[in-house]
C-alpha cells in the first residue's frame, strides 16, 4: 500500500484528484445501484417490466450518449463536461430516493445514466493528457481506484440500506454534490484540451467523420469488444453457475460475493506490478492479445468442472459450485489487469492524440453494444445448452471468443495497426 501511494504523490495535483474522484464515483453508484432493483419492485410496488424499463432507461442514456459526451468535451473542455455530470448525477440520486412516480423514477433514472456519459470520456480523455508519457502507469493506477470504489461501495450502500434506502440515495447524492464542488475549486481547466487543441473546431458532423474514418481505431474497438463481454460474465454466468450447484440459500449468496471479492481484491493487489512486468517484457499489442487469451482461458475451469459427477449435498458439492468459478474470476480479473492500461494507451495513440474524447466516447459506446448483444446470447445459451444436454457449450463459446478475440489484437499488432502510425490522417474541412 505504502509503494501505491508514493506512485500515486509522483503525479501532479490533476491526476491525483482523478484517481481520487473514480474511486469516489464508483462509490456513489455502487452504493445505491445494487439495490434499486429491489427499492423499485418492494418498496415502491412496481412490476418486474417497469423495473427492467427503468434500469434500462438509465443503461441506455449512459451507452447510447457516450459519444455526444465525449463530443462535448472536446469541443468545451474536459472540467466543464466532469463537473456537469457530477451536478447532474447529484439531482438524479437524489430524485430517485424521493420520489415515487414512474415518469420521475425513469427522468432521474436517465439523469443518472447521462451523467455517466458526460463525466466518464471526459476523465479519461483529462487523465490521458495529465499523466502524459506516464499515461501507461497511470491508469494502472487508475484501474485500482476504480475496483477500490466498486468493491467498498455495496458494502457501505448494504448498511445504509438496512436504515432505508432514501438514506442511501441521499448520502450519494451528497456525494457526488461534494465531487461537484471539489472539480469546481481544485481541478485546474487544461490548457490542453477541447478548443484550446483545436480540437473544438469545426462542426459535430466533422468531428465525427474523424472517428469514423479511423479504421484501425474501429478495428480495435471490435476486437476488444469480446474483453468486456468475457469480464462481464463475474456478474452473469459465473453468479448462474455458482447458483444452479450451490443453491439460492446463504451458501450461494456467500459464494456470488466471493466472485466479486476476488475479482475486486486481486486487482488492488496485483495492477501495479502486472503493469510494471508486462511493459518490462511485452509490446502493447502482445500485451493485450496476452491478456484476451488470459480471458479466454478463465472459463476453462468451468468448463473441467463440468465433466465431473456433481456429488450429493455437502462440502464436495459447495467447492464444486465455489470454487471453479473463483478461479474463474481470478484469471479474468488478471486478463483485465494486463489489458486495461494498454487499451487505454492505445486509444490515445491510434486517434493521434487528437479528439480523445471523442474517440473513447465513441468506443464506449461499442463496447456496450457489444456487452448487451454478449450477455442476451450469452443468457440464451445458458438456458438452451442446459435444455439440450450441453451444459459444456457456453462455456466452450466464451473461451472460444476470448481466442478469437486474442488473435484479432495479436494480428492488428503484427500488421502495425496500434501503433501511432495507424492513427488517421486529419480530413478536408466539410
Amino acid at each position: 500500500m505504502k509503494g501505491l501511494l508514493v506512485q500515486v504523490r509522483s503525479y501532479d495535483r490533476s491526476v491525483r484528484l482523478l484517481m481520487a474522484n473514480q474511486f469516489t464515483i464508483n462509490l456513489g453508484f455502487y452504493m445505491l445501484m445494487p439495490y434499486l432493483a429491489a427499492h423499485l419492485s418492494g418498496t415502491l410496488g412496481l412490476a418486474g417490466w417497469l423495473v427492467g424499463l427503468v434500469l434500462g432507461v438509465r443503461n441506455f442514456s449512459q451507452q447510447g450518449m457516450f459519444l455526444v459526451g465525449g463530443t462535448l468535451a472536446d469541443r468545451f473542455g474536459y472540467k466543464p463536461l466532469i463537473v456537469a455530470g457530477c451536478v447532474l448525477r447529484t439531482v438524479g440520486f437524489a430524485t430517485l430516493g424521493l420520489v415515487d412516480s414512474l415518469p420521475a423514477l425513469l427522468a432521474a433514472s436517465a439523469a443518472t445514466g447521462l451523467a455517466g456519459a458526460l463525466f466518464n470520456p471526459a476523465v479519461r480523455a483529462y487523465l490521458a493528457a495529465g499523466a502524459g508519457e506516464r499515461r501507461l502507469e497511470a491508469f494502472a493506477l487508475f484501474n485500482v481506484f476504480y475496483q477500490a470504489g466498486i468493491l467498498l461501495g455495496p458494502l457501505v450502500g448494504m448498511v445504509l440500506t438496512g436504515l432505508d434506502f432514501r438514506v442511501t440515495c441521499l448520502v450519494a447524492s451528497g456525494i457526488f454534490a461534494v465531487l461537484s464542488l471539489v472539480q469546481i475549486r481544485a481541478l485546474p481547466a487544461r490548457g490542453d484540451d477541447g478548443q484550446a487543441r483545436g480540437d473544438g473546431a469545426g462542426t459535430v458532423r466533422a468531428q465525427w467523420r474523424r472517428v469514423l474514418a479511423n479504421r484501425p481505431f474501429l478495428l480495435f474497438s471490435g476486437a476488444m469488444t469480446g474483453a468486456y463481454v468475457l469480464s462481464f460474465q463475474v456478474y452473469l454466468a459465473l453468479p448462474l453457475e455458482v447458483k444452479r450447484l450451490g443453491g439460492e440459500g446463504r451458501f450461494g449468496t456467500a459464494a456470488v460475493a466471493a466472485l466479486f471479492a476476488v475479482s475486486g481484491l486481486s486487482t488492488i493487489a496485483g495492477q501495479t506490478r502486472v503493469t510494471a512486468w508486462c511493459k518490462a517484457r511485452l509490446a502493447p499489442g502482445r500485451a493485450l492479445a496476452w491478456g484476451l487469451l488470459a480471458m479466454g482461458l478463465a472459463f476453462v475451469p468451468v468448463l473441467a468442472a463440468g465433466a465431473l459427477p456433481v456429488p450429493g449435498p455437502g462440502v464436495a458439492r459447495w467447492a464444486l459450485a465455489a470454487l471453479p468459478p473463483a478461479l474463474a474470476a481470478l484469471l479474468l480479473a488478471v486478463g483485465t489487469m494486463i489489458t486495461y492500461p494498454f487499451e487505454m494507451d492505445t486509444l490515445v495513440r491510434l486517434c493521434g492524440d487528437r479528439l480523445v474524447a471523442t474517440h473513447y466516447g465513441l468506443y464506449n459506446t461499442i463496447c456496450g453494444i457489444g456487452i448487451t448483444l454478449g450477455n442476451l446470447l450469452t443468457g440464451a445459451a445458458l438456458d438452451a445448452s442446459r435444455a439440450a444436454g450441453l451444459p459444456a457449450l457456453p462455456w466452450i463459446a466464451l473461451w472460444a471468443l476470448g481466442l478469437v478475440c486474442s488473435a484479432a489484437l495479436y494480428g492488428l499488432h503484427r500488421t502495425g495497426r496500434l501503433g501511432p502510425a495507424a492513427a488517421v490522417p486529419q480530413p478536408a474541412p466539410a
